[in-house]
This record gives C-alpha cells, sequence and structure tokens, in this order.
C-alpha cells in the first residue's frame, strides 16, 4: 500500500518529530509538550504583527499536529501512511468511532480502488535474451592446422556464436481477478532456429487459488493447450497441477506435472513434484531460504534425468547485496561442479558469473546480468575437457575484469548519477526548503525571550547551558575535503527544549524541531552541540535520527584537549 503514495509529493512534516515526542508517546506526553509549544507559540504573547503573524502559523501547525497525533484514528492512519492518508479520496465518509484496524481496514479498500482505476495501465514486462558463445578454440585447438590456415605461427583464435535464444512476456490485467498473459519465444543453435507464442488466461478464483488456461503455438511444435491450477490446501500447504496436451503430426502426446509444497518450518520448504509424459520423472527437494544463507538438496530419478543435487549460496549483509554460491550435480549425464558470484552494481541491475567444471561436459563461463524485469545470459564454452588453465582463467579473468570496470566505470558513473539525483532533488525541494527555513527563523525570534529566561535559570543553577549547535552535513574525511560542509546554527531551538537541566531529543529527523530545517536535502546529517553543565564542556556528536539525551559525563571533554 505504501507503494501506491510513492508517486505523491514526499510529506515534509514530521508531526512527532515537531512536538519532540516518542512515536509510543502517551497522550499525557504528547499534551505536555504540546502545552509548552502553545506557551511559546501563542499569538496573544507577541505585539509586533510581523511576530504576531509568525506565532500564529507555527501555533496552528503546532495545533494540527496535536490533533492528529491525540485521536486514536487518526494517529494510526498517520503512523501507516503519513500526512496524505488523511486526505486520501474517500476517507471523509468513514466512521470515526472505529477502532485503529477497522481504520487501516477501511483505507486500504479505499486504496484499491484507486488501484483499480489505475488497472488498465500497467504491464509487468519481462525477458530474457541469451546468446551463447564456443570458446574452445583458445584453450584447445590444433597448432598445425591453425598454422596451416593463417599461414604463420601467429593470429587469433576463432570464436563464435553458436546459439541464442530470446523471450518476452507481458501481463495485462482485465479485471481485478483476471489477467491475460501474451509471451513468445526465438531461438537459435548452429543455424537451425524456432519460435513459439503463448497466451495464458488466469484468474483469481478465491484467496486460496487461481486457475489459467493456456494456448499455444510454434514452428517446431504444433498446436499446444494446457491447464494450471493453484491451490493452498492449508496455511502450511500448497499444490499446483499442470496438464497439457501438444498436438503435432505424430498425434497428441499429452503431459501431467503436478507437485505438492509444505512449509516446514519459518524458512524451510519441502516439494515433491511428479511428472508423466515424455520425460517422466519424480523429484523431492528441500529449500532452506534465511537472511544470510540458501541451501537446497534434490533427489531425481526419472527418464532420461536421474540426479542428486546440493547447492549452498551465502549472502553477505552489505548494500552490494553479493552473494557466493556453489553446487554439486551427479547423475546418468555426469557430474558437474559450480561455483561463482553475483553482486549489486546499481539500484536496479544485478552483475553474477558462474563457472561451471563437468565431466563430460568441459569448462563453462556462465554471465548473467539482471536489469530491472530484463535478464541477459551469456554461456561462454571453453573446452571440452578439464583444463586447469581453463579453470583458472574462467576463475580469475572475470574477477579481475570486475574489479577494474568497478573501479574505473561503475563507481564513477554511480557517483555522477547520485550527484544529478541529489541536484534535482534540490532544486525540486527548493521552495520547500525556502519555507522551512523562513519558518525556522520565526521560530528563533520567537524563541528569543524564553531562552534568556532559561539560561537565566540555569546559569543561576550551573545548569545545562547550550553553548554552540550546529545541525547539517560536516565534514571530517581529509578524501573529502573538497566537499563544502553545509550546516546551520540551532543554538536557540535546543536550549529552548531544555527543562530542568536536561535535553531530551527523541528518534526522529531533527529537522522536524521547531527552529530547525534540512539544509542539505537528501544527504546524511549529524547534530553537534557543544555545551556546559557545573561549569564544565562537554561536547557530542550524534545522528539525524539517532535518541539524545543531555548532559552525560561520556560527553565531558577533558582539560588537555
Amino acid at each position: 500500500m505504501a507503494a501506491a503514495l510513492e508517486e505523491d509529493e514526499i510529506d515534509n512534516d514530521d508531526y512527532y518529530s515537531l512536538l519532540n515526542v516518542r512515536r509510543e508517546a502517551t497522550q499525557d506526553e504528547l499534551k505536555a509538550s504540546y502545552r509548552r509549544l502553545c506557551m511559546l507559540y501563542h499569538p496573544d504573547k507577541h505585539r509586533d504583527p510581523e511576530l504576531k503573524r509568525q506565532a500564529e502559523q507555527l501555533f496552528n501547525l503546532v495545533h494540527q499536529a496535536y490533533e492528529v497525533l491525540s485521536d486514536p484514528q487518526s494517529r494510526a492512519i498517520y503512523d501507516i501512511y503519513g500526512k496524505r492518508g488523511l486526505d486520501v479520496e474517500g476517507w471523509e465518509v468513514v466512521e470515526r468511532k472505529r477502532t485503529p484496524a477497522e481504520i487501516r481496514e477501511e483505507y486500504e479498500r479505499l486504496q484499491r480502488e484507486r488501484d483499480e482505476r489505475r488497472l488498465q495501465q500497467r504491464t509487468n514486462p519481462k525477458g530474457t535474451i541469451s546468446v551463447g558463445i564456443d570458446a574452445t578454440d583458445l584453450f584447445d585447438r590444433y597448432e598445425e592446422d591453425y598454422e596451416e590456415i593463417s599461414g604463420g605461427g601467429g593470429g587469433l583464435p576463432h570464436i563464435e556464436i553458436n546459439k541464442m535464444h530470446i523471450s518476452q512476456s507481458i501481463e495485462a490485467p482485465l479485471t481485478t481477478s483476471d489477467t491475460a498473459i501474451l509471451s513468445g519465444s526465438l531461438s537459435t543453435h548452429n543455424g537451425n532456429g524456432g519460435g513459439n507464442i503463448n497466451l495464458a488466461l488466469r484468474r483469481v478464483t478465491s484467496a486460496k487459488g487461481w486457475g489459467e488456461v493456456e494456448f499455444g503455438a510454434g514452428d517446431t511444435h504444433g498446436p499446444l493447450f494446457g491447464l494450471k491450477i493453484f491451490r493452498n490446501l492449508t496455511s502450511r500447504c500448497f499444490t499446483t497441477a499442470h496438464c497439457g496436451m501438444q498436438f503435432s503430426s505424430r498425434g497428441i502426446r499429452p503431459g501431467l506435472t503436478t507437485m505438492l509444497a509444505r512449509h516446514l518450518d519459518k524458512n524451510t520448504m519441502g516439494y515433491l513434484q511428479w511428472r508423466w509424459g515424455t520425460q517422466s520423472s519424480m523429484n523431492t527437494s528441500i529449500v532452506r531460504d534465511t537472511k544470510s544463507s540458501h541451501f537446497t538438496f534434490a533427489v531425481q530419478l526419472g527418464i532420461p534425468h536421474t540426479f542428486i543435487m546440493m547447492s549452498y549460496q551465502y549472502k553477505f549483509q552489505d548494500d552490494d547485496q553479493t552473494k557466493i554460491k556453489g553446487s554439486v550435480k551427479s547423475g546418468f549425464f555426469g557430474t558437474v561442479v559450480e561455483y561463482g558470484a553475483e553482486t549489486k552494481i546499481s539500484r536496479h541491475s544485478v552483475l553474477g558469473a558462474t563457472v561451471s567444471v563437468g565431466v563430460p561436459q568441459g569448462v563453462s563461463l556462465k554471465i548473467k546480468l539482471n536489469r530491472a524485469s530484463q535478464t541477459y545470459f551469456f554461456p561462454i564454452h571453453l573446452t571440452d575437457q578439464l583444463l586447469p588453465s581453463a579453470v583458472f582463467y574462467a576463475t580469475v579473468g572475470p574477477l579481475v575484469f570486475y574489479l577494474a570496470i568497478q573501479r574505473l566505470v561503475i563507481r564513477p558513473y554511480l557517483r555522477a548519477q547520485q550527484e544529478q539525483e541529489l541536484e534535482k532533488q534540490r532544486e525540486s525541494s527548493a521552495s520547500d526548503v525556502a519555507k522551512k527555513k523562513q519558518e525556522a527563523e520565526a521560530a528563533v525570534l520567537l524563541m528569543q525571550e524564553s531562552v534568556r529566561r532559561i539560561i537565566e535559570a540555569e546559569e543561576s543553577k550551573m545548569g545545562l547551558i547550550i553553548l554552540n549547535a550546529w545541525y547539517g552535513k560536516f565534514v571530517t574525511d581529509n578524501s573529502r575535503k573538497h566537499e563544502r560542509a553545509r550546516v546551520i546554527d540551532v543554538t536557540v531551538p535546543l536550549q529552548c527544549l531544555v527543562k530542568d537541566s536536561k535535553l531530551i531529543l527523541t528518534e526522529a529527523s531533527k529537522a522536524g524541531l521547531p527552529g530547525f530545517y534540512d539544509p542539505c536535502v537528501g544527504e546524511e546529517k549529524s547534530l553537534k552541540v557543544l555545551y556546559q553543565f557545573r561549569g564544565v564542556m562537554h561536547q557530542v556528536l550524534c545522528g539525524d535520527t539517532e535518541a539524545l539525551r543531555i548532559p552525560k559525563q561520556s560527553h565531558r571533554i577533558d582539560n588537555d584537549s
């Protein structure tokens, strides 16, 4: 549901941050914070017409935040969908006496109606392009024949593209429960090729299942008719069944495939599959998928393919979502060992490489690039024999090439793209930032008198005095000295929040605090505070969304420093 709201403008008002309360704040905490801000911003406290006008604007904003958070129904919607959730078309007809759970259900109903109006404009295109490359001449060739053809002792090895496959599919939603899927493919291998086209109509019959009818035709095979059914048997078990009839010059060739799947535990699935037709088989497998790993074990008995397979994948918890994997598969066809890795190279692109070593298959290198919903696959056959040199170059070559491209091309490109996006974000939010800056400056003016009284009270008891405070982007890394720090002075707003010699900030972006604004949209921000407590200097640096509580002994500055 949140994804449906991404097309709208991002909310900049954080009501919790404005009131400086926790997201779990009680009604008493909300009321206490609201009263304090009302005393600060109440228009009747200011005689100057300009200050009175500014105070009225800020007072209304605080009052709006309190009204939303103090009402359980409004707060439930705000917590789930933000400020825009309160303005959804049709929301005014909802009864206000419902529980938060009922409010959420009603809101989702309204959002579904909104999605239905956009349904006709949505498709889900998927495509695959596979290019097979024969590079056996790199490692396995006859030198005498090569010299005779080339007329000398040198030359380039012969590399050719021996097969290609292209497939594409699109989904066209007809209603909320009916979808049409059109797909097609073209293949060629050593000069011989063919293609086919398929049309499937899928209907969601209930929350427990769906059914699909498929029609197909191709130049290598005759017309195809198929029926597929999916059904949830229990909350932990489901089944699928697919039956089809292939019409050809040799007659009708029927086929049937059924699968039963069950959740063995939170992260483990068990599958049992039976296939009857031209290639009958029975397959059982166990798949365990966790946050850090993926494990598969499968056994198949069938004609002509009987094998046992085991694979393991380790997932690194990094920004690039790097994965390393290995598998071994052995059967009547021989034995194949595969190992490889994949990593995210941009927001929508994942690059992977796998080395396949088998008997009697030889050595192959498989490169795969996923770009959004498109897949580009390049299987490169290196040799028909188990040559150590082929295994070495298939392993080291892609790694060296990737590191070079990553350093010389990908990183500079992503850095330039990020800077362009930040610049666009700054331009699009320039007017909003200017408005927030004006509001922050007005709030600081309104705080002056209150801050003077707070400082006098704190000085009388040697309490908490905010000497200097800055908020924004700090440049502390020597390698980034060329970047310009963008910070604003927030000494007065922080001093205004001091109560009983304590300053407490909740876990929320500090850009929403009274007297604050975002000086560097889209970039990482911090808050740096230099303060005095009991006559001793203290200093602290915290992240934008980190909670902060001062004074603390750990913030104390040594006399030597």
